[in-house]
């Protein structure tokens, strides 16, 4: 029988977890009870606070002494975040919920993120209705609004935890059987403005035997990737679209944040790397474009989205960030430069073509880049030219295969 984990604060809300694991086992799963609340629990649970709180290397009693709800709530989460992986490599569970505010929306979601992509996890919460990306994270984590407060059971709330408990509960009774593929996998890295060399370098790959895992470099697309890298799922990066350094540096919207390039070059396997998009900032509708860039370089590219061409000087910037990510590297690393632009529109003719500014940007990169480390590929094309990507797909099929 499969087991659901079940984690929060049944101290402040005993009643509310005891009507979810009793609809859980009537629902026919088994649970396993997980108290992380400061005080004495409603009922027995099979994991108490004290253990929780161990994991953390803290002490429950010292905790609810000190009577500071931001304090406990900050270690518990610690103690959460490092105790339900251990249990789940243990077998103790196959997939997890949770009930809560804001507060123990932000106690649960670190152990969720914790636990491996594939494993079931949803968060029935308050604050699931708006910005929920702090929780999520990079994670799979379903979550579910919770309509009125977690504060007692009535017609509503009875209603959302139902539906909460009949979706864990099918998840983890009805797994997916089914075998994926056992290709490599691929990671690449895609924009609007770089499609068509992402589009060609993927065929190439899959006509070769490798799966492509296309992530949209919006921010949280460069974050996930460089997540699943982390854990190991990735055999091989093709990172073509390396716009999001560009809203790190200058301010922009669709940041990956100071991480970014990282994930590859720490886990040692095969990356080639290019500079696509490095023409651009990304804001919002145009008139959410910060004062401080009036009379710069702007495209709407759509109502929602306008783009701001970068600078000679913050392409010098990038050229340095860049080279000192791929510096870093421990496994093998190529970095692939498309001499006459790096995206649709950064070409002659069109609006944020910009010869000073990539002539900064390659001369930067080449100047800055360690040769015993990284191999610089120049090729007289645009970006989005077929001969580029399939050269950079080839190079890294040649490194992934030790050619």
């Amino acid at each position: 029988m499969k087991t659901v984990a079940v984690l929060g604060t049944f101290d402040t809300k005993g009643a509310e977890y005891a009507y979810l694991k009793e609809l859980l086992e009537e629902l026919g799963v088994k649970t396993l009870t997980i108290h992380a609340g400061v005080f004495d629990p409603l009922f027995t649970p099979d994991v108490s606070n004290a253990e929780v709180a161990a994991a953390a290397g803290a002490d429950i009693k010292e905790i609810s002494a000190k009577k500071d709800r931001a304090l406990a709530t900050e270690v518990l989460s610690k103690g959460t975040e490092a105790l339900i992986p251990a249990l789940y490599k243990e077998g103790k569970f196959d997939g997890i919920i949770s009930l809560g505010g804001s507060g123990g929306t932000a106690l649960a979601t670190p152990a969720m993120r914790a636990l491996p992509v594939g494993v079931p996890k949803v968060m029935v919460s308050t604050m699931a209705s708006g910005n929920t990306s702090q929780y999520v994270g990079t994670s799979d984590i379903v979550m579910i609004p919770s309509v009125v407060d977690v504060a007692g059971l009535n017609t509503i709330s009875t209603k959302i935890f139902g539906n909460a408990a009949a979706a864990i509960a099918g998840m983890v009774k009805n797994e997916n059987k089914k075998e994926g593929s056992n290709k490599p996998l691929v990671a690449a890295t895609m924009f609007g403005v770089t499609t068509p060399c992402v589009n060609f370098a993927q065929a190439y790959l899959e006509a070769r035997g490798y799966e492509v895992l296309v992530f949209h470099a919006t921010g949280a697309g460069g974050k996930s990737m460089e997540a699943l890298i982390d854990g190991g799922f990735i055999k091989g990066v093709l990172d073509l679209t390396t716009t999001e350094w560009c809203d790190e540096l200058v301010g922009g919207v669709l940041s990956a944040g100071p991480t970014r390039l990282d994930a590859a070059g720490k886990a040692g396997i095969p990356q080639v790397v290019s500079v696509g998009a490095l023409d651009m900032v990304n804001f919002g509708p145009y008139d959410t474009v910060p004062a401080q860039f009036a009379g710069r370089n702007l495209y709407k590219h759509n109502p929602t989205v306008t783009l701001m061409r970068t600078t000679v000087d913050e392409n010098r910037q990038l050229g340095e960030i860049i080279a000192e990510k791929l510096n870093k590297a421990s496994g093998k690393t190529a970095l692939f430069l498309p001499l006459k632009g790096v995206s649709m529109i950064d070409a002659e003719g069109q609006p944020f073509y910009g010869p000073e500014e990539d002539k900064m940007l390659f001369g930067t990169l080449k100047d800055r880049i360690d040769p015993g480390k990284v191999e610089v590929v120049e090729m007289d094309n645009l970006i989005n030219d077929q001969v580029f990507a399939e050269a950079a797909a080839q190079k890294l099929i040649d490194m992934m295969e030790g050619k």
